[in-house]
């Protein structure tokens, strides 16, 4: 599937039993950070378990253009030879990052501080996206931002000659403008300060750390403030990729749903900033274990064992939460809609400001196939049919969205008729091999809109 080429409808069908291993893709926050932070090192770094999806790809293109050596070694191993903190050089063509609004912050914000000009552009759903919420910190740096109206892409970033530390609260929980800040202080002299009134995913943090950069976080009265020393060297490393937890949730979800499924993900990492959604589905009183905990690599692991779980309820997910599980409340509503009862998602204003405007995406498409659904700028409420009462059998929009595509083809597993997405090739982007991995298990998608 591409998420760039001729519009791909899938229809999904109501099917039982979904059972087997599903060996979802890597981390695909983790595969881009290790691209980065690999081009920013002195030396060779090696990864293995990369996510090959077209997200992942294009950030590898982008380090390239940057002057890093970005070898395909095959089967998930790749080596990247780095050019240093401060190292990057001009890109002689424009930086397509597709539809990755994860790549295109965290490779302006690498960028920012050094003096070079680099234009950056997308897809047409990346390209309707606002950049201002990371521009607008990079320029404390010194950099300056030219796009077009509303901070959109196609985006020229004008790197910052002289740049200096900043002090910089994230008004509004972000992993992908936290970590543009740190890749920008990077290469900054002095000390970097980045607070957070809610904490986010740390994956950036983490993988400074183990590249050799010094970093602090410490809990504050203002919430999380985490400083970066500046122009470091930081130092090559080997890098497993655990498992995509967000990636993992569509086969457990599936598995929750589909009646008599009994399904294994393995090696899911757990990052507490990342793992919302299992809590969440646990507190709902679904069938999901953890077994085999470890660390790998700094960060926790499990292979995870989801059961169909009819008795499900619908609860308050705590507002809280939301930053741990920001990319999966469109599954989790899929979810919701066959509990019992109304589950209430709040404190998700992000959800607006994704690929698309998720909320609206879910709620209409939710509506269509028959659940009730109330919203408001920050917040949805689904009311839970129950299982064997949820109608579908109606044709969703996908908006460019691969989330929004895999939530409504997992729902169909579940509806009493099937429920098909007008294009589901944006999924390329993060779980190339979601279609061929469910059909393992047992599930009935067909390419087509019948």
């Amino acid at each position: 599937m591409s998420g760039h080429g001729a519009p791909v409808p899938m229809t999904s069908r109501k099917c039982t039993a979904l059972k087997g291993v599903a060996n979802v893709p890597g981390d695909k926050s983790i595969s881009h950070r290790s691209l980065i932070l690999g081009a920013l090192s002195v030396g060779e770094t090696r990864i293995s378990g990369l996510l090959e999806g077209e997200d992942v790809i294009d950030t590898a293109k982008a380090m390239r253009a940057f002057g890093a050596e970005v070898e395909d070694l095959g089967g998930g191993e790749w080596r990247v030879h780095g050019v240093g903190v401060g190292g990057f050089a001009e890109p002689s063509q424009v930086i397509d990052c597709g539809n990755s609004g994860t790549g295109v912050r965290l490779i302006m914000g690498t960028m920012a501080t050094s003096p070079i000009t680099a234009t950056f552009t997308g897809d047409a759903s990346l390209c309707s996206r606002p950049m201002g919420r990371v521009t607008d910190p990079l320029a404390l740096f010194g950099a300056r931002a030219y796009g077009r109206t509303g901070g959109r892409l196609p985006m020229t970033i004008v790197g910052a000659k002289d740049p200096v530390p900043v002090t910089y609260t994230v008004p509004v929980p972000s992993a992908q403008v936290k970590s543009a800040v740190l890749l920008a202080g990077l290469n900054a002299p002095g000390k970097t300060l980045v607070i957070e009134k809610e904490a986010t995913r740390d994956h950036t943090e983490r993988m400074l750390a183990g590249f050799g950069a010094e970093i602090t976080v410490e809990e504050a009265a203002e919430g999380r403030v985490i400083t970066l020393t500046g122009q470091p060297e930081l130092k090559p490393q080997d890098i497993v990729v655990p498992r995509d937890p967000s990636s993992a949730a569509f086969p457990v979800c599936a598995a929750i749903i589909t009646e008599g499924s009994d399904v294994l993900v393995p090696n899911i990492g757990l990052n507490p900033t990342r793992a919302g959604l299992f809590t969440t589905l646990r507190e709902m009183g679904a069938d999901l274990s953890y077994e085999n905990l470890r660390e790998e690599g700094g960060e926790p692991v499990a292979d995870l064992r989801a059961r169909y779980s009819p008795d499900l309820k619908g609860i308050a997910v705590p507002p809280e939460r939301a930053a741990s599980m920001i990319d999966e409340y469109p599954v989790l509503s899929v979810v919701a809609s066959f509990a019992e009862g109304k589950t209430e998602m709040r404190g998700v204003k992000e959800l607006r400001v994704k690929e698309s405007d998720r909320i609206d995406a879910m709620a209409k498409g939710l509506r269509a196939a028959g659940v009730t659904v109330d919203e408001g700028e920050d917040w949805w409420v689904v009311e839970g049919r129950g299982f064997g009462n949820v109608p579908g059998g109606v044709m969703v929009e996908s908006r460019l969205d691969h989330r929004i595509a895999m939530s409504f083809l997992v729902m169909g597993m579940a509806t009493e008729k099937p429920m098909t997405v007008d294009d589901a090739s944006p999924i390329a982007t993060s779980f190339p091999i979601f279609e061929s991995l469910m059909a393992s298990l047992g599930s009935a998608i067909t390419r087509g809109n019948r």
